[in-house]
């Protein structure tokens, strides 16, 4: 058996599948809910013998079952956003200090040592509630930044504008992670150049504006922040890697996650690169909970492994990390 800190060291495809396998057999023996919803379509380990094999869990069932693949105690649950009366996700999650290594080693892998940079968190509608994942994450890399400028920012919009500018005058690496309708009160606000800054929006209006496209959104940030490109992170309360777009809204994965895209009328095939089909997530990370999720995205994955997000399936729910719907 490997050990779960094995994951993040992953560096080849060839590793990568076979850990993939490993893990789909070791979820199929320890995670009843997954045993069951393999069982039922006779996806056992006797019939699944490659990657595309292997059955993916609706997202769903995070709502209304335990998803867990460990019997040790639950250290934390992060939970979904939801409106009121909206049943919410619950991810239980038996290892912190895995999902730590996560998150330091993706960011890492796209953007260096997050040590080098100010970290400015714009994220008001996640620090209003409790549960969430991206403020767990975000509350480390602002720990673990050796500036003390790094910090929360809730709806103190002039004292953001006013350091963010001041810091990048200085020549500072400042990371700015914000929700996107945030982001666009703050330009809102007043414009800014900036020459030393990383914009990472992380998708949803939280019902605050009207959903945009992508590049409209995109186009209004750069020219509001004075930036030529808008970053983004791909991620959810269900999994615990993220993808990274360094621009253009195209996202990488770090070696441990992959997406395969299903095909819209037949869950259990696939489309083409370069189709739209619905979004099928492998993270390793989820190793004590569940790593193949059937997520509500529909996006185009490429031949180079890159992949786009492209909107949500109608009468899906509307959840804290959806992104832009076109």
């Amino acid at each position: 058996m490997f050990r779960p800190e094995d994951i993040i060291q992953i560096q080849t495809k060839k590793d990568f599948h076979k850990v993939t396998m490993k893990v789909y057999r070791f979820q199929y023996e320890n995670n009843p809910v997954y045993k069951q919803f393999c069982d039922l379509l006779q996806r056992t380990p006797q019939e699944v013998k490659t990657v595309i094999d292997i059955p993916f869990l609706p997202i769903e069932f995070f709502k209304s079952k335990d998803v867990l693949s460990s019997t040790s105690p639950i250290q934390t649950t992060f939970t979904s956003s939801g409106t009121t009366g909206m049943v919410t996700s619950k991810h239980h999650v038996t290892d912190l200090a895995f999902y730590e290594d996560s998150f330091r080693q993706a960011f890492s892998y796209f953007y260096g040592n997050i040590e080098d940079y100010v970290v400015l968190a714009l994220l008001p509608s996640y620090l209003e509630r409790e549960g969430s994942s991206l403020i767990y994450m975000a509350d480390d890399f602002i720990k673990s930044s050796i500036h003390p400028e790094s910090g929360f920012y809730l709806h103190n919009y002039k004292e953001l504008a006013d350091t963010l500018t001041t810091l990048d005058k200085e020549g500072k690496n400042i990371l700015l992670i914000g929700v996107t309708y945030a982001l666009l009160d703050l330009i809102e606000l007043q414009s800014f150049q900036l020459n030393n800054t990383i914009i990472m929006e992380t998708g949803g209006m939280k019902g605050k504006r009207k959903e945009m496209i992508r590049e409209e959104l995109h186009n209004l940030l750069c020219k509001g922040l004075g930036v030529n490109k808008i970053h983004s992170e791909y991620g959810m309360t269900e999994l615990l890697s993220q993808g990274y777009s360094l621009g253009d809204g195209i996202f990488q994965c770090p070696p441990w996650m992959d997406i395969l895209t299903r095909d819209p009328e037949d869950a259990l095939s696939y489309v083409e690169n370069g189709k739209t089909g619905g979004v099928n997530v492998i993270d390793l990370a989820n190793i004590n909970s569940c790593s193949f999720i059937a997520t509500q995205d529909l996006g185009k994955k490429y031949t180079d492994g890159t992949f786009e997000i492209l909107g949500r399936f109608d009468n899906s729910d509307i959840r804290g990390c959806n992104l832009m719907v076109v």
